[in-house]
């Protein structure tokens, strides 16, 4: 075999990799440039739902579990940063860092439960749970029951409206890269191989030696966390919230799913392409009140039925480029690299089936 090696990438992961450094060096000193605002706030949106959707692939695409209780954290995340800043006065940004702490200890509890179930009994089961926690926060009077809740310039610390915009702008943009940074090494490591062979077949799993609670407890864990965090990080970008908004399964489950769904779910890249489809289409039916959630709702049955591996899959088949390659392959002379004639061959996968 002299002359073949085993890696991750190559030169088109290289080329991708680097556009996205350099796309994320050009995000990050947005604020410096874009003087008025007007790209920062719209994109703190886009940036937010794509941590949300990174989170719940890690959890649906590649662990098996398909939680359809996100809002839950979010909720969580919410009404921490709304308690530890409006109501004992903590800074609002050292808030956030508090809200993804709150919400994985309450995860514990919720995953001993949630645990029990399988398939699409643990889908409900985490439904049913995230509606007690909006109930508990509805008839709560210390978080404020029903009532609109808005952060007030104190609680904001004070801070000038540019300084708080920025400050939000640059978190959502940490959340959603740190969402998908923490999808590839979770993915390249022991775990990552642990939980695509719990999530294609969780006794055979078991039965090799993988510990098969510790390992979904540990996605569980670190989900509900970046959740949470995110949760508080929307509550920044917009002030006033209620028990409805705050944990809403239209919003913070439904439209999550779908942008995983219809970029790729169980890829690194999928839920990239879905946020970017989905503001688009968000954008052309501004105006369409429900119906645009009908017409969402119909788009991602028809890409669930027709391609189960979204956008992503789809133009995998004409360019198998991997922008975060996390699979190992062979390569070398005749398998993955040049052929006699000039033609490269593909490689066979190496082990791992993550895309």
């Amino acid at each position: 075999m002299t002359g073949h090696r085993v890696t991750r990438s190559d030169r088109q992961s290289t080329f991708g990799l680097a556009v996205s450094a350099v796309l994320l060096v050009v995000l990050v000193l947005l604020p410096w440039w874009d003087g008025d605002g007007s790209l920062r706030v719209p994109l703190v949106p886009i940036l937010y739902y794509l941590a949300l959707a990174q989170m719940w692939n890690l959890l649906a695409g590649f662990a098996g579990l398909v939680s359809i209780g996100q809002q839950m954290f979010v909720g969580i995340g919410v009404y921490t940063l709304l308690s530890f800043a409006e109501d004992f006065g903590v800074d609002p940004y050292l808030s956030v860092l508090l809200a993804g702490v709150v919400a994985a200890v309450l995860s514990l509890p919720v995953a001993a439960l949630a645990f029990r179930l399988r398939g699409g009994y643990f889908a409900i089961g985490t439904w049913v749970i995230a509606e007690v926690f909006r109930l508990i926060a509805l008839e709560s009077g210390f978080l404020g029951g029903a009532n609109v809740r808005t952060l007030t310039r104190e609680s904001l610390g004070g801070y000038s409206v540019d300084t708080r915009n920025t400050v939000t702008y640059l978190m959502a943009l940490g959340l959603a890269a740190g969402a998908t940074a923490i999808l590839v090494f979770v993915l390249r490591s022991r775990l990552g191989l642990a939980l695509r062979s719990i999530r294609d077949n969780q006794e055979g799993a078991r039965g090799l030696g993988v510990s098969v609670t510790r390992a979904k407890l540990v996605v569980w864990v670190i989900s509900a966390s970046w959740t949470g965090m995110t949760g508080a990080v929307i509550l920044l970008h917009n002030p006033s919230t209620r028990a409805e908004s705050a944990f809403s399964v239209l919003r913070w489950t439904a439209l999550v799913v779908f942008i995983a769904i219809i970029g790729g779910v169980g890829s690194t890249t999928g839920p990239i392409i879905g946020v970017a489809i989905y503001w688009g289409v968000r954008e052309f039916l501004e105006d369409a009140d429900e119906w645009r959630f009908i017409i969402l709702g119909l788009i991602a049955a028809a890409m669930a039925i027709t391609a189960p591996r979204g956008v992503y899959g789809l133009l995998q088949k004409r360019w198998a480029v991997q922008f975060f390659p996390v699979r190992r392959r062979l390569v070398g002379p005749g398998i993955g690299g040049p052929a006699p004639g000039g033609q490269s061959q593909p490689a066979p996968d190496a082990g791992s089936t993550a895309r």
